[in-house]
This record gives structure tokens, C-alpha cells and sequence, in this order.
């Protein structure tokens, strides 16, 4: 499954997409492409030995170019399914469109909770404090064609809230004990041929393929 994955940042979340490499044969990893040429995400695959690519937002005058570009960069890798490892900018309806169904993307929400509108995770987090949520984590999904934070769920992992928490150690635990798994497990399943979306509903078939 040809896979390139989508950085702006640091590249926490394209770490273990990285190391899933070693245990997932049915992956290739055909680039990873960052949104801005500070992001230390480049670096991690550099060393990793994956192909780097730059479409830099800061040189483009609006988001449809920059997502034109960006849809045009997946195409010339001929890429089959498309990672958000800490991706920063919204996607066109066009980009979403084409590759439907084929972007996954994680938040640190158990969905349903919190996505009304347009998911706001910061907000999410603090929110989940302010109300004494016993319970957070993380889901991995499939991106909508409207790019809203939410869509139909793939993963989730649970995480707990600490009555000492801050926001900070909240956002850390749920990153390393939610993210870092829900992740690579919900692309590990897509590359393995496991899921299908039906009714805007994920479908997970076992290893020999019955529903």
C-alpha cells in the first residue's frame, strides 16, 4: 500500500508510522510532506530513509492552491492512502474528495464526544477537565470531504483523567497512551485490506476477511 504521510510539526505522530514499518510488510512508505520547511518531522524521516518533500503553505496565497499543489504532489506518488501525522491545514473539499475514504487522520477525543461543529482538540482537552471527564483518549478515522476533525471511526483508544492533571500532562498522556496507538493501528488495518466504510460507518473484517 503505497502510504505518504502529511507533517507540519515536530513529527511525534510520524514516529510510530515509521516504526510500523518494521512489522507491516503490506506498507510503503512513499513520502513523507510537511507543510512548513521548520518542521523537525522532515528530519525524522530523513533518518528513517524515507523520501522528504516540502509544500510550504507560507508561499501560497490561499489554501486552494496550497491543496492543489499539495493533491498534485500525493498524485505524482502515485499514493494509495494518505496519513495526518500532525498536520496542520485544512484540506480542500477536492483533495478529500479524490482520495475518499483513503485519509486517516487521529484527534485526541473519544468520538463522539466533543465533535459538534468543527472539533476544536485544544478546546476538547480543556473542556474535558473543566467538566471532571473520568475518561478521554483517542480516535483515529477516516478525514470527510468537509475536513471538520471528526468522521467515521476507525480506532479508539481509552486514556484516564487525573484529578492532578493540567492541561499539558493531559494532552502528553493521551498523545503517547491514545495517538501513538490508535494511529498505527487504524493504517495497519487499512494496508492490511481490513476495512471498508459502509453508511458512513467503518467496517473491520477479521484476518480471513469475514465481516
Amino acid at each position: 500500500m503505497r502510504t505518504a504521510v502529511l507533517v507540519s510539526g515536530g513529527g511525534a505522530n510520524l514516529q510510530p508510522i515509521l516504526d510500523l514499518r518494521e512489522r507491516l510488510p503490506e506498507m510503503e512508505l512513499v513520502g513523507v510532506i510537511s507543510s512548513s520547511a521548520e518542521a523537525f518531522a522532515l528530519e525524522r524521516a530523513k533518518k528513517a530513509g524515507v523520501p522528504t518533500y516540502l509544500v510550504e503553505r507560507a508561499l501560497f496565497p490561499n489554501s486552494g492552491s496550497f491543496c492543489s499543489a499539495l493533491k498534485n504532489k500525493l498524485q505524482d506518488l502515485d499514493a494509495e492512502l494518505v496519513v495526518c501525522a500532525g498536520f496542520k491545514e485544512k484540506l480542500s473539499f477536492s483533495l478529500l474528495h479524490f482520495f475518499r475514504n483513503r485519509v486517516i487522520a487521529v484527534q485526541p477525543v473519544l468520538f463522539p464526544a466533543f465533535c459538534t461543529g468543527v472539533l476544536d482538540p485544544a478546546k476538547a482537552l480543556h473542556e474535558t477537565l473543566a467538566l471532571g471527564v473520568r475518561v478521554t483518549g483517542a480516535t483515529a478515522y477516516f478525514m470527510t470531504i468537509d475536513d471538520n476533525g471528526y468522521g467515521p471511526i476507525i480506532a479508539q483508544q481509552t486514556v484516564p483523567v487525573l484529578q492532578s492533571d493540567s492541561v499539558g500532562e493531559l494532552t502528553t498522556r493521551v498523545m503517547e497512551e491514545g495517538e501513538w496507538k490508535v494511529l498505527p493501528a487504524a493504517v495497519e488495518l487499512y494496508c492490511k485490506g481490513r476495512l471498508r466504510v459502509a453508511a458512513d460507518k467503518v467496517l473491520i473484517s477479521d484476518e480471513a476477511g469475514i465481516n
